[in-house]
C-alpha cells in the first residue's frame, strides 16, 4: 500500500505541468482535448499526470536551433 501511496503523492495536476512547461492551464486542457499532450489519468472527476510522462512528452517536441546559420546555408 505504501508504494501505492507515494505513486499517487508524486502525480501532477494540471497547474504543476503548466508551471513546468511555462504555459497556461488553458494550454494544458486544450492539449489534452486534442490529445497532442502528454498521457494523462483520470481518478475519478480528477486529471493527474505522471512526471515521467511530462518529461518523455517534453522530450519528444520539436526543437529549433540544430544547426549554425553557416550550416544552413545562410549569408551571415
Amino acid at each position: 500500500m505504501g508504494t501505492v501511496h507515494s505513486a499517487i503523492e508524486n502525480l501532477l495536476n494540471e497547474q504543476d505541468v503548466a508551471r513546468i512547461t511555462g504555459l497556461s492551464v488553458a494550454s494544458v486542457r486544450r492539449w489534452r482535448g486534442l490529445r497532442s499532450g502528454p498521457k494523462y489519468l483520470k481518478i475519478g472527476a480528477s486529471v493527474r499526470y505522471r512526471p515521467e510522462d511530462v518529461a518523455a512528452w517534453i522530450e519528444s517536441r520539436p526543437s529549433g536551433g540544430g544547426c549554425a546559420p553557416a550550416e544552413a546555408g545562410w549569408d551571415v
